[in-house]
C-alpha cells in the first residue's frame, strides 16, 4: 500500500514534468568556451545587389590555427562566419544579429550590423558554422541556425543557436579577446 501511496505522487510528477516545454535553451557542452586567435577576412563590395561591404571572421580554438601558407594545423575548433555585412570596408564596433531565415523566401534583406545564418549547401557550410578538427582533418561540421555577437574594444562576445544531434534547439556562448588579424581575401 506504502509502495503505491508513493508511486502516484511520482507519476503525477513525472506528467506534469513532461507536458512543461522549455522556454531556455541548453549550453552546448563540449564547445571551446574561448578562442585564442581570430582573422577577420576583408571580401569588400563582393555582392553586385548590396551597397555594404562584407567582412567574415575565423576563430581558432587552443591548439588550433593557421601556418604561414595559411592552412589550418592542429587539433581545436574553428568558428567562422562567412558573410557579416558591414558600412564600410571592416568590422565596426556594435551588436551584430543573424538574418531571419525562411525556406520559402531565403532570407532577409541585409543591412550593417547583419550576418547570414548558417546552412549546409550541399554538403558544404556556409553563413555561421563550427567545424571539430582533429590533426588537421575536419571531423564534424555544426552549422549553426542564428545569433548574435557583440564587438567591442578588441574583443567579442558570441550566442549562437542551433539544432545538436537530438533535434532540441541548444545555445552556445564563447568569447574571444584581441586584435583582429586582418586578412584580405583575394
Amino acid at each position: 500500500m506504502k509502495a503505491i501511496c508513493l508511486i502516484g505522487p511520482a507519476l503525477c510528477f513525472l506528467f506534469a514534468m513532461s507536458s512543461c516545454t522549455r522556454t531556455t535553451p541548453s549550453v552546448h557542452r563540449g564547445l571551446p568556451q574561448e578562442y585564442h586567435e581570430a582573422y577577420q577576412q576583408i571580401y569588400g563590395h563582393c555582392y553586385d545587389s548590396v551597397p555594404y561591404a562584407v567582412v567574415g571572421l575565423d576563430l581558432y580554438s587552443e591548439g588550433l590555427g593557421l601556418d604561414k601558407k595559411r592552412q589550418i594545423r592542429g587539433t581545436g575548433y574553428n568558428l567562422c562566419i562567412t558573410d557579416i555585412f558591414v558600412p564600410d570596408s571592416l568590422l565596426e564596433e556594435g551588436e551584430y544579429q543573424s538574418l531571419r531565415s525562411s525556406s520559402a523566401q531565403g532570407v532577409d534583406a541585409p543591412q550593417p550590423f547583419s550576418f547570414l545564418p548558417g546552412k549546409d549547401y550541399e554538403g558544404y557550410p556556409h553563413g555561421i558554422y563550427i567545424l571539430n578538427i582533429e590533426n588537421d582533418k575536419v571531423l564534424s561540421i555544426q552549422v549553426v541556425d542564428s545569433g548574435a555577437f557583440a564587438y567591442r574594444n578588441d574583443s567579442l562576445l558570441f550566442s549562437l543557436y542551433f539544432r545538436n544531434t537530438y533535434g532540441y534547439k541548444a545555445t552556445y556562448k564563447c568569447t574571444f579577446a584581441g586584435s583582429l588579424i586582418p586578412w584580405l581575401k583575394q
